[in-house]
């Protein structure tokens, strides 16, 4: 018998990244319903690292550890330098209720405030489901429409332009992709999330105008893509206001 969860720990009723979504002539992939298991999406958080000492917020900031930019998207064509980029660790609260160690490349700029932003969120008790530095296969793999890591810096152009992302130079932290989709014409990113355009119904790890999530990232002078009208990057928080 497979073992049982733990009291509290949300049953895992959904493998993130196992069906490939079929292409849209853009190359994104086709937009379809959300699946009935991710309208209120509360998956458990798979641990990168141990998860922190206690309840109590803790953060560090480095230089990039070879090994963390060798599994990162950075490359030398990169428009920053690896020697400009941070390695943050940072608690967060799973939608497991419990805490657990996220791991974020940002640039060194933004790096102390960054900290300051998520440890504002975890004492609000604001749910994320992983925290993780992107890898290059993430990049080319298929869509599959359902991922939700929190992430900073991707080395990569801006969605449908070629040129670069503020992402690229680590300028940029997407929250809880798919519970604050992208959204621009008939195009929704992640491509299963249409649950949530809706943001009348209030779910869990959802980013809404004024609340705590905008508020901390505001004080340190990053604005919000969700105050966007087109597209509504409601994700998106950067420092250079794209």
């Amino acid at each position: 018998a497979a073992p049982r969860p733990a009291a509290g720990t949300p049953a895992v009723t959904w493998q993130v990244g196992a069906r490939p979504l079929p292409r849209r002539p853009d190359g994104f992939g086709e937009v379809e319903p959300t699946p009935p298991e991710l309208v209120n999406r509360a998956l458990p958080t798979k641990d990168v690292l141990p998860s922190p000492p206690g309840n109590t917020y803790a953060s560090t900031i480095s230089a990039v550890p070879a090994d963390v930019l060798a599994r990162s998207t950075w490359q030398p064509a990169c428009p920053v330098k690896a020697g400009d980029l941070r390695y943050l660790t940072m608690s967060f609260w799973g939608f497991d209720g419990r805490a657990h160690t996220g791991e974020m490349l940002v640039n060194a700029s933004g790096a102390a405030g960054i900290t300051k932003v998520f440890g504002r969120l975890f004492a609000a008790h604001f749910p994320l489901e992983e925290m993780r530095v992107t890898s290059p296969a993430e990049l080319t793999a298929p869509p599959t429409g359902d991922g939700n890591s929190t992430s900073a810096f991707v080395c990569r152009p801006a969605r449908g332009q070629t040129t670069w992302s503020a992402h690229a130079y680590g300028l940029a932290v997407d929250v809880n992709p798919f519970c604050n989709p992208y959204t621009q014409g008939d195009l929704v990113l992640p491509e299963l999330a249409s649950a949530y355009v809706d943001r009348s119904r209030v779910r869990p790890g959802m980013v809404l105008a004024g609340d705590a999530t905008v508020r901390a990232f505001a004080a340190i002078g990053w604005s919000w893509g969700g105050a966007w009208t087109s597209p509504k990057d409601r994700m998106h928080f950067t420092a250079t206001g794209h």
